[in-house]
């Protein structure tokens, strides 16, 4: 066995923390990553994983709910141990004050390369994966993952920290310690072949958007095609002005690069500008996008990783609130459990998603062999 997934839903932490370390045993554990809800006392639950897991590295972030091998949760803590067939080496580094400090990441990649003894721009991408979790409100996912990507050739994937959509605060944790406007990561070397999968259930249609005026930092954008955003986007979704905010849900904008698109989740409106959940940036042009069905995009795409594949023993799925919601409001939680039934599978529902950039909408996994 190369991994073994655990689920809590004790009402304190030490009982939760109990009932994870009795459920993984006595099994060889490398790295434990874990996804709590808010519920679970997030200035003291990575403190009681570390200790429950002494001597193994742990990473894990606050949720807007919890995946787990078939099921989704709320209200758990949901863990994955990995052995040493997957994990040969891993290093957790916290890139803290996102908002103030710009070296923080230049800090944890220098950490790498002294761990592993080579430059991070050398280190094989065959051979070499990252996760990477971030404050959900901090804002920063974008300069997190431009700087990470300056850094390295080696992919990173990941979310940003939930807090079951309160919008108050959101939690990274690493090696037994809590934070705020953070980024927590982890580079592996991985013994086993490893790929990606990044599944969302759209197509683009052939109406184009072009962002003419956009406060980038804000994630606000004012202007599209040279009109007041909220006039543009509802002509091109084929609603009244006043009714456009209902169709962000099924109609937000996706970047289209080299027959793939990056989503773009509009937020809400405010006056004639519209917020969104990603930074868009001013000369930007973009796809409206149609919705389709959330079960059958990612059983397929999985199933086509499957069978590239030949064997998948373990996922990690880092799956966009947008999509629970539409989950949960079409009653088909239960069904996308059941597509993660047969490969043991940990993840949790994100405030975004990072997979080559900051994107909404999205289901970005890591896939072992």
């Amino acid at each position: 066995m190369k991994v073994k997934t655990a689920y809590s839903k004790k009402e304190n932490v030490k009982d939760t923390v109990k009932d994870i370390k009795e459920q993984i045993g006595n099994f060889d554990t490398r790295f434990l990553l874990f996804f709590a809800s808010p519920a679970m006392d997030p200035e003291n639950i990575s403190a009681a994983v570390q200790d429950g897991f002494s001597g193994v590295p742990t990473m894990g972030c606050s949720t807007s709910g919890e995946i787990v091998t078939g099921k989704m949760l709320d209200q758990s803590l949901v863990a994955m141990a990995f052995g040493p067939e997957i994990i040969s080496d891993c290093k957790i580094e916290v890139a803290e004050n996102l908002n103030s400090d710009n070296n923080q990441i230049d800090s944890a990649f220098d950490s790498f390369g002294s761990y592993f003894a080579a430059s991070t721009h050398d280190l094989s991408p065959d051979h070499y994966l990252g996760m990477v979790l971030i404050d959900g409100l901090s804002l920063q996912e974008e300069a997190v993952n431009d700087r990470i990507g300056d850094l390295t050739n080696v992919t990173f994937v990941g979310g940003s920290a939930g807090d079951d959509l309160a919008f108050n605060k959101t939690y990274v944790y690493a090696n037994g310690k809590t934070y705020s406007d953070a980024a927590a990561l982890v580079l592996i070397k991985s013994g086993v072949k490893f790929d990606f999968l990044k599944t969302q259930s759209f197509q683009a249609t052939e109406k184009d958007v072009v962002v003419t005026k956009a406060d980038e930092s804000k994630r606000k954008v004012f202007e599209i095609n040279n009109k007041p955003a909220t006039q543009a986007y509802a002509e091109l979704v084929g609603v009244p002005e006043g009714k456009v905010a209902d169709t962000f849900f099924s109609h937000p904008v996706g970047l289209v690069f080299q027959d793939d698109f990056f989503v773009r989740s509009p937020q809400r409106t405010d006056g004639n500008g519209i917020y969104f959940y990603c930074s868009i940036k001013e000369g930007m042009k973009l796809k409206i996008l149609d919705s389709g069905n959330i079960l059958e995009y990612t059983r397929n795409a999985l199933n086509r990783k499957k069978d590239e594949m030949g064997n998948i023993s373990a996922i990690v799925n880092f799956n966009c609130i947008l999509r629970t919601l539409e989950l949960k409001n079409k009653n088909q939680t239960e069904g996308y459990g059941d597509i993660f039934k047969s490969v043991p599978t940990v993840g949790f529902s994100t405030y975004g998603e990072s997979y080559i950039g900051h994107i909404n909408q999205t289901s970005t996994m890591v896939l072992f062999q």
